[in-house]
């Protein structure tokens, strides 16, 4: 398979198509290691829990339906996130990931210095992440 590089990601946050407002973007999934060792055994593992981090950087906008009306609401909430590498139909080689529950803690509406593009770092974490190529 091709290398790919990312430039017409498609991010979806609360229904709400923000790609055009980000410029990175990192879904980190995660089964958490439960261990099951015995004694007299080695060491050994069992899948657990889902323990999933997104990390999304937002340009910060605050007309209506764009960044600021969209993500100050849900802090404290859960929501949908959904995310494609590019922005073309679901595919083998463009999978959706949809992550639903996905918890937002905090939000920090203005950050920048002088001269600087104003933007807005998110964490978003938990959730159940789902992949889809159809």
């Amino acid at each position: 398979m091709a290398q790919i590089v990312l430039k017409d990601a498609s991010i979806t946050i609360n229904s709400v198509d923000l790609s055009n407002r980000s410029n990175n973007v990192e879904i980190n999934y995660e089964i958490e290691s439960v261990e099951v060792t015995a004694f007299g055994g080695n060491r050994s593992f069992t899948g657990g829990i889902q323990n999933n981090t997104v990390t999304v950087e937002l340009m910060q906008d605050f007309a209506a339906t764009n960044v600021e009306a969209t993500i100050f609401p849900l802090v404290g909430a859960t929501t949908t996130l959904v995310f494609k590498p590019t922005s073309s139909a679901t595919s083998a080689t463009n999978p959706t990931y949809t992550i639903t529950g996905a918890y937002l803690a905090s939000h920090t509406p203005i950050s920048g210095a002088v001269g600087e593009l104003a933007m807005t770092s998110l964490t978003f974490t938990g959730g159940t992440l789902v992949k889809t190529t159809s």
